[in-house]
């Protein structure tokens, strides 16, 4: 088994939780309030922004030309991505320049750019491989239950449950797999990340704004 295997096994259950989360539950039968949606739309783009700087800084810390390669495509995938987040904000009035970020959200951004600054290129890996695989196993799973066509998140769901996320997330696993050395800190660093987006769910659902 690789140690990216292992760490989502050893954080299935809070994968089950986010899956079950009412915000995830509102996306899948597309009863979720807009209100809670396009809160959560602003808080993500900001989030995006700090993924993509981490990626970018640990492309540049990159330990040989495979890694920053690899680490510069998954910072296009992300920007990319930032993509289907304006669609949504002009859709729904929100604008992003005014967003705020939530105390999770901080959390989450500074969490992942201290690690991108501070750590090795395995270590950052396993900072951003949990939402990348939770993102491709919850668009996953909710495609195969969402029977809505007028489903007003199928956007997300299709951008979530595509192969080309899909395999933006086996690229982020590889290169933990390939650069991350088994550790408590390791171990640790990941199950941190995937309180984090527990933690972005509930507060999308309960829309919690400010420090």
């Amino acid at each position: 088994m690789s140690l990216a295997e292992r760490l989502w096994l050893e954080n299935a259950d809070l994968a089950r939780a986010c899956l079950r989360h009412p915000f995830i539950r509102g996306i899948a039968g597309g009863s979720l309030p807009q209100r809670n949606f396009a809160w959560y739309v602003g808080q993500d783009y900001f989030y995006l922004h700090a993924f993509t700087r981490a990626y970018c800084i640990a492309a540049a810390k990159g330990v040989d030309w495979d890694a920053t390669k690899a680490f510069h495509a998954l910072a296009a995938g992300a920007i990319e991505e930032t993509d289907l987040h304006k669609r949504y904000a002009s859709r729904w009035g929100v604008d992003l320049n005014e967003v705020k970020p939530s105390a999770p959200t901080r959390r989450y951004t500074d969490f992942l750019l201290a690690t991108a600054w501070g750590y090795d290129t395995g270590v950052t890996a396993a900072a951003l491989t949990p939402c990348m695989r939770l993102y491709a196993h919850l668009g996953q799973e909710v495609a195969k239950e969402c029977s809505r066509k007028d489903n007003p998140y199928i956007d997300w769901i299709n951008s979530y449950s595509s192969q080309e996320f899909e395999a933006l997330s086996q690229k982020l696993e590889n290169l933990l797999d390939r650069y991350a050395t088994p550790s408590k800190y390791v171990s640790e660093t990941y199950n941190y990340a995937m309180l984090c987006e527990r933690d972005f769910f509930d507060a999308a659902w309960r829309c919690k704004s400010g420090d």
